[in-house]
């Protein structure tokens, strides 16, 4: 039987790691939110006619400030799922493979965060040569993604 000041240390410990999940979950969907529109907006950019400079502008800066405000919200999506996994120990030890399989999730999806940086920069300086039929499916790419994390992280299938 376990002492009542361990019962509160461990109910106290429990407690922090749920609030910890918690807001782990909240910015990881809201990261993916930007990620799933950033895109959307690259299709109507890719649909500009020639001279619509006023619009073309408009989508430009509605893009700038979603990547920003989408990089804000990776990295406490990542610092949480970090302090989860290291500090709580969640996914660590034997039978745990989901989550090296969901780490290599985390390193493309960072990676495709990065690539929409890269074709934001090629839309505004006029180089992208993408038709907004290519855009259309780079915008699934995220969808994918999450799906492959949330069944790993729920399902855990090794």
């Amino acid at each position: 039987m376990q002492s009542f000041p361990g019962y509160i240390a461990q109910a106290l410990y429990t407690a922090r790691m749920l609030w910890i999940k918690a807001l782990h979950i909240v910015f990881v969907a809201s990261w993916f939110a930007g990620l799933f529109y950033l895109p959307r907006i690259y299709v109507n950019l890719a649909q500009v006619a020639p001279g619509s400079v006023a619009e073309r502008d408009r989508l430009l800066l509605m893009a700038r400030k979603l990547l920003r405000f989408t990089t804000l919200l990776a990295v406490p999506a990542i610092g949480f799922g970090l302090w989860l996994w290291m500090v709580y120990g969640i996914g660590r030890g034997p039978g745990n493979g989901w989550m090296h399989a969901k780490l290599a999730v985390v390193l493309l999806v960072v990676g495709y965060h990065h690539a929409c940086a890269v074709l934001l920069r090629k839309l505004a300086n006029g180089t992208s040569r993408r038709s907004h039929v290519w855009f259309r499916w780079f915008n699934e790419v995220p969808v994918v993604l999450l799906l492959i994390a949330v069944v790993l992280v729920v399902v855990k299938p090794f």
